[in-house]
């Protein structure tokens, strides 16, 4: 015997589904650290931003190039975060250069801090993103590169790129 099936039962439709998903939208990216260090581990953490500053954000106006990142007084700071003067933001401007404090849980804080001191590691921004409607920094625990290690990964990467090449021309054949 079939079962009767009841016609009304919702059924959800492709254009009503909603994806949990977060989006995300980069702002930048900071390809200097990649090269300059090797990238241990990552962590996500917020930060702390002034109106116009966000403002600035959303026009793409910043630059993660010398930025570091600092733990003071149990505090995670972001030093030389270059976030540029957002043009229509009068007597409430921010200052381009200031410190900017990150926002993550204490004992995420008191880890890193620890992990940082006893391996002589350093804290590098390497992403700046919006996700949702929060801004996000992308911060890394990284090991400097000494000048051999950056030509050794700049070989690897020019081989693979050698052998990607190859592989797609053998596979036109």
């Amino acid at each position: 015997m079939a079962s009767k099936v009841n016609s009304n039962s919702k059924k959800a439709s492709p254009a009503a589904k909603t994806d949990d998903k977060p989006v995300y939208k980069t702002i930048s990216d900071n390809r200097k650290a990649r090269h300059d260090f090797e990238i241990l581990d990552k962590f996500e953490c917020g930060i702390e931003l002034t109106g116009t500053e966000v403002k600035s954000l959303r026009l793409g106006r910043v630059t993660l190039q010398d930025s570091f990142a600092r733990i003071e007084a149990g505090e995670l700071w972001l030093y030389n975060c270059n976030i540029a003067v957002y043009e229509y933001g009068n007597r409430f401007n921010h200052e381009p250069t200031r410190k900017r404090r990150l926002l993550m849980h204490a004992r995420e804080i008191f880890k890193l801090n620890q992990r940082i001191k006893e391996k002589g590691l350093t804290l590098v921004p390497l992403k700046l993103y919006f996700k949702r409607n929060w801004v996000k920094v992308e911060l890394a625990t990284a090991k400097g590169k000494q000048l051999y290690d950056k030509r050794e990964s700049i070989g690897k990467r020019d081989s693979k790129r050698q052998l990607d090449r190859l592989a797609k021309q053998a596979r036109r054949d």
